[in-house]
């Protein structure tokens, strides 16, 4: 089984890097990837002896040419830094590192950079750093956010729609798309699952199509048929705070990076073209681009693909025997203890479970093992879940 045409060496590469990880499935990930078993292995021992160099298929230079003179070096910083104008002397010295280069110390770099113009002085005092949470495991949880829209020299608008995993800050996708709606997004998380396997949960804004206005008097009412597609897959849809965009703070750290190394230094002709420097950029940012916040490692070597593949036919929402079970109707409402509940259309032709709260009065409506709203009998109030 061949390789696919595009970015076949970033592919290796991310192959090998993602099979390198520790209790890593490489017949799964050969699966995943599209290529046979043999393969997978044979480029796997050629990385494990050689090195990024031994992925090539043709004859091979030696992985370095240590630069002895001064100039070589300050010539090989400089070309780095042309190559990829908004990386600092951090990551321009952690990358010719990793090239077998013997590269002078950060301020020497630096140095070289400001002596050549490459940089404003003025700028490093503009940016403090701080910590931020994260959490503790690759797949505990996705983040998912468009990167509004650019405008193509051809003619409509490009919405640029990007999955980052939060442990790892390791990019799932940059998906080239013509609109934000539900469908655009389910078929490229498709996409990402099938080769990555499922998340726990996901990180989205308020705002469709993964959020829809909470209404008071709507059980379910933050909920989507998209996130009702993938509460089915078992992943939780996790909504950031209103008016909060730090909530998803590395998503929009993240945005700032796609727009200063590529988005305002690249013309988009059209959707193909947009994805194929999307593409492009992103190999960059997840297997050579060193990540301040990964003690300058890429993102690749902290990531590991989810032990949970997709299935490809929809599982049942299953429910126990007995259970007090409710269609939901094409309003989106149900009928209990002789009253008329909103749940949400979104859950329009799905059954729901009323299973009793721990505190009398209260029932918890769930969509399989999901809590998605709460009854209270006794006042008529509903909560959503939170």
């Amino acid at each position: 089984m061949a390789w696919r045409e595009e970015s076949i060496m970033s592919q290796r590469l991310e192959f090998v890097t993602l099979a390198s990880a520790e209790g890593a499935n490489v017949r799964e990930l050969c699966r995943r990837f599209r290529i046979s078993a043999p393969t997978g292995y044979k480029w796997l021992d050629r990385h494990r002896s050689g090195g990024e160099g031994a992925l090539e298929d043709a004859s091979r230079r030696p992985k370095s040419s240590p630069l002895r003179s001064e100039p070589a070096i300050e010539n090989a910083v400089l070309a780095l830094r042309d190559s990829n104008p908004v990386w600092g002397a951090r990551k321009l010295r952690k990358v010719l590192s990793r090239q077998g280069l013997e590269v002078p110390a950060i301020s020497t770099t630096h140095a070289i950079l400001l002596r050549n113009g490459r940089i404003d002085p003025t700028v490093g005092k503009k940016h403090a750093s701080f910590t931020r949470f994260e959490h503790e495991w690759a797949n505990a949880l996705w983040q998912l956010d468009f990167k509004g829209h650019v405008p193509m020299h051809r003619g409509g608008r490009c919405h640029p729609l990007t999955i980052l995993d939060d442990h790892s800050r390791f990019s799932l996708g940059v998906f080239a798309c013509d609109n934000e709606k539900g469908a655009t997004v389910q078929e490229h998380l498709t996409t990402a699952f099938r080769r990555y396997g499922l998340p726990e949960r996901v990180l989205c804004d308020n705002g469709p199509p993964w959020g829809a206005p909470s209404a008071t008097d709507v059980i379910g009412g933050r909920h989507t048929w998209l996130t009702v597609w993938l509460l089915r897959l078992g992943v939780v849809t996790v909504h950031g705070r209103a008016f909060h965009p730090q909530t998803q703070g590395k998503a929009e750290r993240f945005h700032r990076t796609l727009k200063a190394e590529l988005l305002s230094r690249t013309d988009l002709p059209d959707l193909r073209q947009a994805q194929v420097a999307f593409d492009k950029w992103r190999d960059v940012y997840n297997l050579q681009r060193p990540h301040e916040a990964l003690d300058l490692e890429v993102p690749a070597t902290r990531y590991s693909c989810s032990q949970r593949a997709f299935p490809e036919t929809l599982p049942p929402v299953e429910y126990a025997p007995g259970e007090t079970l409710r269609r939901v109707k094409h309003d989106g409402t149900i009928k209990c203890e002789g009253a008329i509940w909103r749940i949400g259309q979104a859950f329009a032709g799905e059954q729901v479970a009323l299973r009793p709260a721990s505190t009398d009065g209260l029932l918890d409506v769930c969509y399989g093992p999901h809590v998605i709203g709460r009854i209270e009998l006794r006042t008529g109030a509903v909560a959503e879940s939170a």
